[in-house]
């Protein structure tokens, strides 16, 4: 098994050239989901002609087994479960709200840390594109997309370089368009298809961030709102 990517910038190029026909869309908005999809996320709105900006999602970990994604919880308060995973490992309603709580406090944290006082650009009437560097169980994406639907976007597509077989699946369903450049099986995981999978950290978010420029975000915000 070799990697299908030399890290997430080389990614984000790549994906970026089967995005581009949505370029001439009147009203785009690339968000990134933190941190892994933000590296991506960038390189997709420098292709596109835009800025890029970032959407708080939280995966719902099973407790004591972190890894494991039992849902996810997103900007707006939505909260998306995996039956196939709270079910079988019979977690109670009181453990979910514990680690919902939880993380919808980092959610807050990561609010702050990334846009400060800047607002999220409108996303009523726009084409939004939510990116991230990989899709395992989708329950993190299926969060962001549903909490996005709640602001009445135009459509919703769901971009990533690399997705798991049963995740595209569920995505097709859920959001307008599910764009990937690679489904392997077995899937492994997300970091094993990238050569250069180093944590992203807040700061290089941030950074990131400045990409579309504090001027021109806060401009286009303006405009559509």
């Amino acid at each position: 098994m070799s990697p299908l990517f030399r890290n997430r910038r080389d990614a984000g190029e790549r994906l970026a050239r089967r995005l581009a026909p949505l370029a001439d869309r009147a009203r785009l908005v690339v968000l990134g989901l933190p941190r892994g999809g933000v590296p991506v996320a960038a390189e997709i709105a420098k292709v596109l002609g835009v800025p890029v900006d970032v959407f708080v999602v939280r995966k719902l970990g099973v407790p004591g087994h972190p890894e494991l994604a039992m849902g996810a919880v997103a900007s707006g308060g939505v909260r998306v479960l995996n039956p196939a995973v709270v079910q079988p490992l019979g977690i109670s309603p009181e453990v979910i709200d514990r680690v919902t709580a939880m993380e919808k406090e980092e959610i807050d944290r990561r609010e702050r840390e990334y846009r400060g006082a800047r607002a999220l650009p409108s996303l009523a009437g726009a084409v939004v594109i939510l990116v991230d560097d990989g899709v395992a169980t989708g329950s993190t994406m299926l969060a962001a997309v549903e909490a996005v639907r709640m602001q009445r976007p135009a459509s919703v597509v769901v971009a990533a370089p690399v997705m798991a077989r049963d995740a595209i699946e569920v995505l097709h369903r859920a959001a307008d368009a599910c764009i990937y450049l690679a489904e392997p099986e077995p899937f492994y995981g997300v970091a094993a298809w990238y050569a250069d999978f180093e944590q992203v950290t807040d700061d290089e978010v941030r950074e990131l961030l400045k990409i579309g420029g504090p001027q021109e975000s806060e401009e286009a915000h303006a405009v559509t709102t």
